[in-house]
């Protein structure tokens, strides 16, 4: 392959549905994203193999596989496509004919509490920005991060494997806590026995998540016997509903139901061993910038996060804590990962 030859060659398009391919791992989930045909994404990616010159897919019934070539090509795409967005963003707003476009994930237990006054400091200074927030389980939002669909991420410290390539700067940490709504049974007594929990429905986060481990520890130090039945959801929205109508006891990160605890709507339970403290913070590629409008959201994103923690929701100060666990990471990634996950055994990181 003669390099000249290859850069003229290889367009948007290729980069784009390889990216797409291997964000989803399905050509046909891909097309969807794209809004093309499935045809025509395995076209293009066998077009951008031609030019390369290399096999970028192993393609079999468990989907689509990046090739080690495949991976190796990866960050470069990415990094050209989130270049490019960058450019037409700036120039979007030097001429204001049309709006800039931010691509962002962030866990659905904080989404609620970050984004209302992150959006109104940011749209300040942004105010022609479409912010389209992608939500979901933590290892979700590394993939699309590693694909380059979003340009960053607010999410949990995951394990080693998981943050190659990522850096993690932490903005506050928040308690599991368990909530029930306003009125109910167990909300009448000062202390709990065990087996409270038996004739109520019980909501947890989903099995393998980090705040799943932090659920179960709280029972295990509470001494509930293992629950017969229960609800894993991660939707706080479905979370808020079975808590708020059918009595259901929710275990959930403080953050997620901030409002409706200072609204009276949710009460906390007195349980007699706090939540462990989990922090929550900015996850980015270590091989791109954040464009002009990123770097506006990002800064939005720190200060409010610094708000929390001066009024009380953290022992330590935003500033101090990002530059702390930045240390951490740089210093040290596997042995602050290994720390939080000690006695629970392999696991994915979740939400």
């Amino acid at each position: 392959m003669q390099r000249s030859l290859a850069d003229s060659r290889v367009k948007f398009r290729h980069l784009q549905c390889f990216l797409a391919v291997a964000q989803f791992g399905s050509v046909q989930r891909a097309a969807d994203s794209l809004s093309v045909t499935q045809p025509a994404v395995s076209k293009t990616v066998a077009e951008l193999e031609a030019i390369l010159g290399v096999k970028l897919f192993e393609r079999g019934r468990h989907g689509a596989v990046p090739t080690r070539e495949g991976q190796l090509f990866m960050p470069h795409a990415s990094a050209c496509v989130s270049a490019l967005r960058q450019g037409v963003d700036l120039l979007a707003r030097a001429e204001g004919a049309a709006a800039a476009t931010l691509e962002i994930g962030i866990l659905p237990t904080v989404a609620a509490v970050l984004v209302p006054p992150v959006l109104r400091q940011f749209a300040a200074q942004w105010p022609r920005v479409i912010v389209r927030l992608a939500t979901g389980a933590n290892p979700e939002l590394l993939e699309r991060l590693k694909a380059g669909s979003i340009e960053f991420a607010i999410g949990r410290l995951a394990d080693p494997e998981r943050m190659v390539g990522l850096s993690f700067e932490q903005l506050f940490t928040e308690p599991l806590i368990a909530v029930v709504r306003a009125g109910h049974p167990l909300a009448q007594g000062a202390g709990l026995p065990a087996t409270s929990l038996e004739a109520f429905p019980v909501v947890l986060p989903p099995f393998g998540t980090l705040i799943r481990q932090s659920a179960e520890s709280l029972l295990g130090a509470w001494g509930v016997p293992p629950l017969s039945a229960f609800v894993e959801v991660l939707s706080v929205s479905t979370g808020r509903a079975l808590t708020l109508e059918n009595d259901a006891v929710w275990f959930v990160p403080l953050s997620a139901v901030e409002y409706e605890l200072a609204h009276g709507m949710l009460v906390r339970l007195p349980l007699p061993f706090a939540g462990t403290g989990e922090p929550v913070g900015l996850i980015r590629r270590s091989d791109t910038q954040p464009s002009a409008v990123g770097h506006a959201f990002i800064e939005a994103v720190r200060e409010v996060a610094q708000r929390r923690m001066a009024a009380g929701a953290g022992k330590t100060t935003g500033k101090d804590a990002a530059k702390n666990t930045r240390h951490a990471v740089d210093k040290a990634p596997g042995k602050l990962a290994r720390k939080r996950s000690q006695g629970s055994g392999p696991r994915n990181r979740g939400e």
